[in-house]
């Protein structure tokens, strides 16, 4: 227990490893998916139902669930030893099983009631397959929630690949039940209902890979509801956690809402939920990666009263989601669409898909580097006991893309609903790092921003290149052949991340320089 934590960068880059491969094959089960449905109405009916347990995992499991557990086990593990710990995960589990266990029995009695107040849009056979799927995917909520404690649990004690593993094992049985579904030749309906079944086979997956090193490690688990209400520790992680729930909450929630919006526009829901798929990738790849280090370590900084460290913290992070997620931005927007047509259009997903797609995406990705800076600022008031700071950016980001989608939805249709979600992470964001200067610990606004404009420069420069590159392929090669639209989506990525390094090396960007001498450690490794 006393081995020393790892440094930022090195575990970012482990934990950036193994979420790329994750959402690489997610990108592999998407497409997969697109293939098989596409747009149709079996998509939207799966993407809905997929919504309300992704939502409540989002914010019970994965989400508030972190923020408010990691520091309380470390606390426990720092000052009372690990048997007390592994108690405490014991409680915390059991607890959490019976509360999910009965939103889970809840939500499936009144499932008929709930896509009616998201999709009231959809009737006959769409409205009782989504009802269906619904019932269905219900019980992925408790195996995760399972899933989250351990993961709290491992990146607590600064063991980080298992739980940076476990999202590619979901997508793993996800993709193995896809790829039977299309060999079977099924279609339609049951293609919905096999990949529904398929979720629930990849949950019980990614809980699993986890409870393999926390055996390792010493932790022996039982599962048993219990209601330990009246526990000291519990309580504390429950008073944490409520208002950790709405402060984690602004981009599902919003995305919960988009989704009510979306349902009165055919297809809408699925090109929504494609777009997304591509943003996740950076978010995951870098925001998780370094919200995740960036957890344990606010949790250590805190439970040793260095304010002075979490800002030097903060710093450090906010550098380093700005390093990798500005560029992330750039290609985005201007390769968004050779992109979507690459991945996606394919069987069931047409071209005017991909431009539907594509819209969508250009719009969310306004906001990926607020985004990824959320999930870093935010677990430094949880790690203080400042929850309701977070609560507020939350509540307030949601009720600014609400706004947006009730003033221009009517107008614009659903590429607003993405925008709304971008301009709403911003305003997070913004809530979050103002509150963090005057709460927690004072910040070097001046060094950040020079910092951010040599990004902007290099970023600038990698623009250009992607830009001319991505055209000049395409008057050569066109858009027609696999090839083609591999070297149309693909070239410019290489030829711009080339040129951004070397943007970033003449003006002398720490963070370059530390990726290169990690990479010269594994080539000699």
């Amino acid at each position: 227990m006393s081995r020393k934590p790892p440094r930022l960068a090195r575990t970012v880059g482990l934990i950036s490893a193994a979420t790329m491969l994750s959402r690489l094959l997610g990108l592999i089960r998407v497409q997969l998916f697109a293939a098989l449905l596409g747009a149709s109405m079996f998509a939207d009916a799966f993407n809905v139902a997929f919504r309300i347990p992704n939502l409540l995992r989002d914010l019970f499991a994965e989400g508030a669930l972190s923020q408010a557990f990691v520091p309380t086990f470390k606390h426990a593990l720092k000052h009372d030893g690990p048997d007390h710990a592994y108690e405490l995960g014991q409680r915390v589990a059991g607890t959490l099983l019976a509360i999910v266990g009965f939103l889970v029995l809840t939500a499936g009695i009144f499932a008929p009631a709930i896509v009616e107040a998201m999709a009231g849009d959809y009737t006959g056979e769409k409205f009782t397959l989504t009802v269906l799927l619904t019932r269905v995917m219900l019980p992925f909520l408790p195996v995760v929630s399972l899933a989250a404690v351990a993961m709290g649990m491992l990146n607590a004690q600064d063991r980080y690949a298992a739980p940076a593993l476990a999202p590619a094992m979901f997508n793993i049985a996800s993709i193995c039940v896809g790829a039977g579904l299309y060999f079977a030749g099924v279609s339609g309906r049951w293609v919905a209902i096999g990949w529904s079944i398929g979720t629930l086979l990849g949950g019980l997956s990614q809980l699993g890979i986890q409870l393999v090193p926390l055996w390792r490690l010493g932790f022996r688990p039982w599962l048993r509801p219990d209601l330990r209400l009246r526990d000291p520790e519990v309580r504390r992680i429950g008073r944490l956690m409520l208002p950790a729930v709405a402060g984690v909450a602004a981009v599902q929630v919003n995305i919960f809402v988009n989704t009510m919006f979306a349902t009165t526009e055919a297809g809408a829901v699925s090109w929504l939920t494609y777009a997304f798929r591509f943003l996740q990738l950076p978010i995951g790849v870098f925001g998780v990666a370094i919200a995740t280090v960036t957890t344990t370590r606010f949790a250590d900084s805190a439970a040793d009263l260095d304010r002075d460290g979490m800002a030097r913290q903060l710093e450090e992070s906010l550098k380093l989601v700005s390093f990798l997620t500005v560029p992330a931005t750039v290609g985005l927007l201007l390769l968004g669409e050779p992109i979507v047509r690459l991945i996606f259009q394919h069987g069931a997903f047409h071209r005017h898909d991909t431009l539907a797609t594509t819209r969508a995406l250009e719009l969310y990705s306004v906001g990926l580097v607020a985004y990824a800076a959320v999930k870093v600022v935010a677990p430094a008031f949880y790690a203080i006991d400042r929850a309701r700071i977070p609560l507020l950016a939350s509540v307030s980001a949601v009720i600014g893309n609400l706004a947006i989608n009730i003033i221009f939805h009517p107008r614009y249709g659903y590429a607003i609903l993405a925008l709304g979600t971008a301009v709403a992470a911003m305003l997070n964001f913004g809530i979050l790092y103002v509150a963090f200067d005057r709460a927690v610990a004072r910040v070097r606004h001046a060094g950040l921003l020079a910092y951010l404009l040599r990004i902007g420069v290099a970023a600038g420069f990698m623009a250009a290149v992607v830009w001319g590159s991505e055209r000049g392929i395409t008057h050569v090669m066109g858009t027609r052949s696999l090839a083609a639209r591999a070297a149309e989506g693909l070239g410019p990525v290489v030829l711009g991340a080339l040129a951004y390094a070397g943007a970033c090396y003449v003006l002398h960007v720490d963070e370059l320089r530390a990726l290169a001498r990690r990479l010269g450690r594994m080539r000699r490794g």
